[in-house]
């Protein structure tokens, strides 16, 4: 067992996201290689500054323009979109995911609301499924709700989206293209390469969501290894079983986290990775290609694996819920808030919307952890550089920062934006340099 601390586990987890120490990815080929090292691109449909999935690749890769995922996934065919928790995967993984949608269909495991839209909707199904060889490609929008069964599912309002939805759920379509962000449907036979159109063996589909989601967690808890194993009971008993013999296999390490109760798995090819970041070396692979996190903020999406869902809290102490959700009067910070990072530590956060009327980038408010980060001036240069490059993902033309408290902070950040310039020092060295860059 390897024992690592807090430090390490959290520079690690950043690191495999490809979030630290800086982005060491750029332009499309780079996304395609962001979105396979991430394992998983979660996709949102929420719009206010721009989509959370366009904000995580940016956060990943220099000069990402948002849509790119879109284009690998929908025109080079190198990605498709699947699952309940909705999110981007390999095309190449797909025999593997057919074993899961397999399963899930014939009710092995899984969600059981699925297996009640195959026998409530059993008629519309069968007819999506004909249009669907008639057509080419279907959209939920192609059906008026006044010549459809009205439903109340959390899937759809009509008996025709649930139908598309189960038929995209068990693998028989997938998603061609999107519409503004709607899906549009086409049988899978008229997607996918032919040699992808099978099934892995079982064995080897359970060894692969395994190892896919330890490597999207970095380090991760034996409660949750992988969708082929959900629930309790003898699943559960098998999962663990297995887990043990990808241990002894030398496939997964276990990992002791210093203050953490839980042993943790990781990758057994992350290893040496592990065993660099301890003595204070960064792996050469991750050397970023411009600025690192010390020299210029990164903004965190809200569903940015390595913050959402309570990680912020363990990882870097930082309490951070998304309030979109929310009722106006509940929220503590704002409708959009996303996490500042800076070196391998969460600092603060925002609140923004972008004013489609005159393009503007507006900050609402921002809120650092510590208070005596608003006079630090290496800080202050890094915030700035941020939001510049966030403002020319945007598109903005303009940045209205008047929001933010501290005079320093928003001298530097106005500054940054009316000179047009946004400071890019030479990139790391690599292997021989130290990790503790930033001033604390």
């Amino acid at each position: 067992m390897l024992t690592i601390d807090i430090d390490t586990a959290r520079r690690f987890i950043l690191g495999k996201q490809g979030l630290w120490p800086g982005r060491r990815w750029r332009g499309i080929e780079g996304t395609e290689q962001a979105m396979r090292a991430m394992e998983y691109l979660q996709l949102d449909p929420l719009h206010i500054i721009a989509r959370s999935q366009d904000i995580t690749l940016h956060s990943r890769v220099l000069a990402y323009t948002p849509g790119l995922w879109e284009e690998l996934a929908y025109q080079q065919r190198k990605f498709f979109d699947w699952g309940g928790w909705l999110a981007v995967r390999p095309i190449d993984e797909l025999p593997y995911w057919r074993v899961v949608m397999r399963r899930e269909r014939d009710g092995d495991y899984g969600d059981s609301r699925i297996r009640r839209m195959a026998a409530e909707h059993a008629e519309a199904i069968d007819e999506m499924r004909a249009i669907l060889h008639e057509r080419g490609t279907v959209s939920n929008r192609d059906f008026e709700m006044a010549s459809r069964i009205r439903t109340h599912s959390y899937r759809g309002r009509k008996d025709s989206a649930l139908a598309l939805y189960y038929l995209w759920y068990i693998g028989e379509v997938m998603t061609h293209h999107r519409d503004n962000f709607e899906r549009v449907y086409a049988l899978t036979e008229t997607v996918a390469p032919a040699s992808l159109l099978r099934e892995s063996d079982e064995a080897g589909a359970d060894r692969f969501l395994i190892k896919k989601d330890v490597s999207f967690s970095g380090l991760s808890r034996p409660s949750r290894v992988a969708e082929s194993f959900r629930g309790y009971g003898e699943s559960d008993r098998a999962g663990k079983k297995l887990l043990g013999v990808m241990v002894a296999d030398g496939d997964l390490i276990e990992v002791q986290v210093e203050g953490w109760k839980a042993v943790h798995y990781a990758l057994g090819s992350d290893a040496e990775a592990l065993r660099e970041l301890s003595t204070g070396r960064v792996p050469q692979a991750w050397t970023p290609l411009e600025t690192t996190t010390t020299e210029e903020v990164v903004f965190l999406a809200p569903l940015d694996h390595v913050s959402a869902r309570g990680r912020a809290k363990v990882l870097f102490g930082f309490d951070y819920i998304w309030e979109v959700y929310k009722p106006e009067h509940q929220r503590r910070f704002g409708y959009y808030t996303l996490p500042m990072l800076w070196g391998d530590r969460l600092v603060g956060r925002f609140d923004s919307k972008l004013d489609r009327t005159t393009n503007t980038f507006v900050i609402l408010g921002l809120w650092l952890e510590d208070e005596a980060r608003g006079l630090d001036e290496a800080f202050a240069g890094a915030l700035a550089a941020g939001f510049a490059r966030f403002v020319r993902f945007l598109g903005a033309s303009k940045l209205d920062a008047t929001a933010i408290r501290e005079p320093l902070l928003r001298q530097r950040v106005c500054s940054s934006q009316e000179a047009n310039i946004t400071p890019f020092p030479q990139p790391i060295s690599g292997r021989d340099t130290p990790l503790k860059r930033r001033k604390s």
